[in-house]
């Protein structure tokens, strides 16, 4: 009951107002978030202070806070698309190069496309559909709230993305389709112990990156494409389509895993307050028999 108050009574009417509104309200967040609440800084000054140790504690600081800023506007900007038509989501989120991927779709071929939670991926994920000729295909953890589960979706979905489970993913994979798919993975969060990973540097730090990009990939025999989101200015973004590689099993075990995560890395350096440092990426911790490239 809770759920559909909060969404019925404040993230729907939020929706329907236009962003230079929502805006004034990210503005708000950001100050009650930061300089009040305090929410996860804690997390976000160990994970900056971890990954750029060179930086002074006044660099660290603006980094912060322009994070800060940037995840406020993240979040209003998400509300906005439960009910932002099509022509403004693709108008405020271009994709500049979609021949490198309509290039495979006219071949016949299926690719995967990785990327991270850099700039509003939220926004990147549903824009991208209309604007590539492949069905895409969004590999997601779900909500454990079934109400915005469902909501949530319905937002994502509305422009044509299928939503896929992960515990789906081996099974969609091997599924025939009558047209050409592409598989979206965001492979820069923390992976649990249980699952397969490639331990390398990656914010000068050890870390583990998941392997199921680069495994689905070989095994399908698949072009591998990695999605630059770029923020131009509040509101507005453009994605870059990269080919990182046509031919995923010409290269040595880890190759591909090491290129998108080392692409992600360079992005993060040249702009930090667009990644997502409130999440504990850096939780799993390499055990003695784990190599780290």
């Amino acid at each position: 009951m809770l759920s559909k108050i909060v969404y019925y009574a404040l993230i729907k009417p939020l929706s329907w107002l236009p962003l230079p509104v929502l805006y004034g309200i990210s503005d708000m967040a950001y100050f009650l978030l930061f300089y009040v609440i305090g929410y996860r800084k804690k997390v976000v000054f160990q994970n900056l202070n971890n990954s750029f140790p060179q930086k002074s504690e006044k660099e660290i600081n603006q980094i912060a806070a322009r994070f800060y800023s940037h995840l406020c506007d993240t979040i209003v900007e998400s509300i906005r698309l439960f009910s932002m038509p099509e022509q403004e989501i693709v108008r405020r989120c271009k994709v500049l190069n979609p021949e490198v991927m309509n290039h495979f779709y006219d071949e016949g071929r299926d690719v995967v496309v990785v990327t991270g939670h850099f700039n509003n991926w939220e926004f990147a994920a549903v824009a991208v559909t209309p604007q590539v000729k492949h069905h895409c295909i969004g590999i997601y953890q779900p909500l454990t709230n079934t109400f915005f589960e469902q909501k949530f979706s319905i937002s994502r979905s509305k422009l044509g993305l299928e939503l896929l489970p992960k515990t789906e993913t081996k099974e969609s994979f091997r599924r025939g389709r009558e047209e050409p798919s592409a598989h979206f993975f965001a492979a820069d969060q923390s992976p649990t112990y249980s699952k397969r990973v490639h331990w390398m540097t990656f914010l000068n730090q050890e870390t583990a990156v998941a392997f199921g990009t680069e495994k689905y990939a070989c095994e399908f025999d698949q072009p591998v494409i990695f999605g630059l989101v770029e923020k131009v200015k509040r509101g507005y973004y453009e994605i870059t389509i990269h080919l990182l590689t046509d031919t995923p099993n010409a290269h040595p075990k880890g190759w591909v895993t090491e290129r998108y995560t080392s692409l992600l890395e360079k992005q993060i350096m040249e702009k930090p307050q667009y990644w997502l440092w409130t999440h504990k990426r850096w939780k799993r911790k390499r055990q003695a028999h784990e190599q780290i490239i």
